[in-house]
């Protein structure tokens, strides 16, 4: 049994038919987006399981070092972000272990949806789109595709569905980020729904609906 990353898990009513695995932001942990799981509304016969990992504590040299909950360290926050992209894979790595966990557990591969925000929503892209069987859906929420020069999608997620929501006032993930990722997966043959709000680098209502409707479109 591989060792699973910490984790905070929402179990529906009955048991579980689908599964989001959702991934916080820098300084956050899993506990930080499980408030929103009843804000979606979404119907009880959905049977979704949520899984919100919890990040490592590391030292994050854009904030002096300091160690906080984080997927990977960021080296300096240019337009292009540098990163250690080798804990980016290690952190993608351990999501991978937690959708093996799911498929273990009954669930079917393309009823595992992938989100994250922020710093999660990179680890995301990563996870989703290298992973070898077919998933039901990426979500990335006020964020951005870090490795698209490195990361060679796997065939089995050609054809992932991908959402992309992000606020057009971010002044910590700014929306051209966002908009660079669209352009990468569009010429990877991908055709992702891309939506912004009248917000900063946080979640608002309107979004809250979208992703509950993107999410019963997926998984109904």
């Amino acid at each position: 049994m591989t060792h699973l990353i910490p984790h905070l898990e929402i179990n529906p009513k009955t048991p579980a038919t689908a599964t989001v695995i959702w991934l916080h932001g820098l300084g956050a942990d899993g506990n930080d987006f499980a408030p929103l799981v009843p804000e979606l509304k979404l119907p009880s016969a959905m049977a979704v399981r949520f899984i919100f990992p919890h990040a490592p504590e590391i030292p994050v040299t854009i904030n002096g070092g300091y160690i906080m909950p984080a997927w990977y360290d960021i080296l300096a926050i240019n337009l292009e972000r540098e990163i250690d992209e080798k804990q980016l894979l290690a952190s993608s790595a351990a999501i991978s272990s937690l959708i093996d966990r799911e498929i273990e557990r009954g669930i079917d591969s393309r009823r595992i949806i992938i989100a994250g925000f922020s710093q999660g929503g990179a680890v995301a892209y990563q996870a989703a789109l290298s992973y070898a069987k077919p998933l039901g859906g990426l979500m990335a929420l006020s964020s951005y595709f870090a490795t698209h020069k490195t990361l060679v999608p796997n065939p089995a997620n050609a054809s992932l569905a991908i959402a992309i929501f992000h606020g057009i006032y971010d002044g910590v993930v700014n929306e051209t980020l966002a908009s660079q990722a669209l352009q990468v997966l569009r010429n990877q043959g991908y055709n992702p729904v891309y939506k912004s709000y009248l917000m900063e680098h946080e979640v608002c209502m309107e979004e809250v609906a979208d992703i509950s409707r993107w999410l019963q479109q997926r998984l109904a």
